[in-house]
């Protein structure tokens, strides 16, 4: 799935990374415990999450994610958003909730990848 897809699907406001929208992601993981992310494993993915700590995103890019969504209508401070400019990460916000956000996704066919 293109993570422009994803901008649709979730009604998503996109806060940087314009220039990556027709990167594919093949899996999702929702968390807001960074330990289950790093549990996840899965390169290509998009990260969904209530976090918009600057640990976020350097979790993601450890993980070789490429899209992180924010749910809840949250929105990270500047310095995430720098963070993930620096990193060519894709940020996102969304105003769904993670289930209903993780939900949309799996039935539009993004893979969960396995169990966290």
């Amino acid at each position: 799935m293109k993570i422009k897809e994803i901008v649709s699907i979730l009604d998503a406001d996109i806060l940087c990374g314009e220039e990556h929208l027709e990167n594919e992601v093949h899996s999702a993981c929702g968390a807001d415990m960074m330990s289950d992310v790093l549990a996840f494993v899965k390169e290509q993915a998009v990260l969904l999450t209530g976090l918009i700590n600057p640990q976020v995103v350097r979790t993601a890019e450890m993980m070789d994610m490429r899209c992180i969504v924010f749910v809840r209508g949250k929105t990270p401070p500047q310095e995430v958003i720098e963070l993930a400019k620096e990193t060519g990460l894709v940020l996102l916000a969304s105003k769904e909730r993670m289930y209903p956000a993780c939900g949309k996704l799996y039935a539009t066919g993004l893979s969960g990848g396995g169990t966290v």
